[in-house]
Formats: structure tokens, C-alpha cells, sequence
């Protein structure tokens, strides 16, 4: 039985990354991470982009630091008091930690209508809009995380209840035996 685990969240922005991985992290007792806010607040990207309006992260850089922020707390773990059973990384990046060291990439996915509704709502333009829905009919993510070389697990959150999360825990918990 493994004493701690790390899973990666990753997605095209608007899958429902964050649902999912907050769900998950209640369900099997694992630490929530979000690697987006991490990015910002440890200064891990190189520039912004206006014109995209979004950061530009060097990915090695983030690989490295995701490393230790898991040695710190698979650590800390082993203190009553802080004990989790493993950490999510929650990110459209998540999947730059090293496959070495994660035990599962799980995938969110969407339908496009829907994926369309939710970056709308998240005030997304038209260009963000387009190139979101574009990196989701090509799998960016998932193309990316099997390069790596990933375990991987896809999970459709267009129309997922709390009873498909709590189904989902459960496989996952087979997979990782915890």
C-alpha cells in the first residue's frame, strides 16, 4: 500500500479542473494544491502576454518547484497532525510534474457547447474563447501528459453528478491502492 500519492488535475481551462480536484481532495483525504495561483505568487513565468492574457511559464522551472512542494508535504505528512494521504495538483499544467512523480494524471473533458458557456461566463473574449476550444478538440493536455508519459485517466464533467465523482474516487483508490 502506497503511504502517499500524488495526482495531477490538468485540462483544457474550463473542463472543470478545480470542481473536480476540490471534490476529490475531500473524498480521498489528499491535500489541494493550485498550481495557477502558485505560478503568480512564486514569480515561475517568464512574461505576460496581453495580447492572450495569460502568463508565460517555464516549465522546467515549475516541474522543479511542483517537486518540492510534494517532498515537502509527502514530509509532512508523516506528522499526526498534518497527515494527508497524498496531494492533487490542480492545473492545465499540472502535467509538467515529471511522470517519476505522480501516480495519476487524470484528464478533464467537456463537451465544446459547454466548454463555449463556461469561458463565456468566465468573461473570456472571443480569441480565448477560440483558442481554449481549439486546445480541447486537439487534446493538447492529454497529448502532452501521454508525452510525458503519464498514467492517465479521463473524467467528463459536461453533465458529472457528486455520485460520478464518488464513483470516480473509488476507481482511483483501486488504481493507486490507498
Amino acid at each position: 500500500m502506497k503511504t502517499f500519492v500524488t495526482l495531477l488535475v490538468t485540462g483544457t481551462p474550463g473542463t472543470g479542473k478545480t470542481w473536480l480536484a476540490k471534490k476529490l481532495s475531500l473524498l480521498l483525504d489528499y491535500a489541494y494544491f493550485n498550481v495557477g495561483l502558485f505560478v503568480k505568487k512564486a514569480h515561475l513565468y517568464s512574461s505576460y502576454d496581453r495580447k492572450r492574457h495569460t502568463y508565460v511559464v517555464d516549465e522546467a522551472k515549475l516541474a522543479r518547484r511542483l517537486i518540492r512542494v510534494r517532498e515537502a508535504l509527502k514530509s509532512a505528512s508523516r506528522a499526526p497532525k498534518t497527515a494527508k494521504k497524498g496531494i492533487i495538483f490542480d492545473s492545465h499544467m499540472s502535467h509538467y510534474l515529471p511522470s517519476k512523480c505522480s501516480d495519476l494524471c487524470i484528464v478533464t473533458s467537456c463537451s465544446l457547447k459547454t466548454l463555449q458557456q463556461r469561458l463565456r461566463r468566465k468573461g473570456y473574449g472571443q480569441a480565448k474563447v477560440r483558442e481554449n476550444l481549439d486546445a480541447e478538440i486537439f487534446d493538447t493536455c492529454l497529448a502532452e501528459a501521454q508525452e510525458n508519459g503519464h498514467k492517465i485517466l479521463k473524467f467528463d464533467t459536461t453533465a458529472a453528478k457528486n455520485s460520478d465523482v464518488k464513483a470516480f474516487a473509488g476507481r482511483i483508490r483501486e488504481l493507486v491502492r490507498t
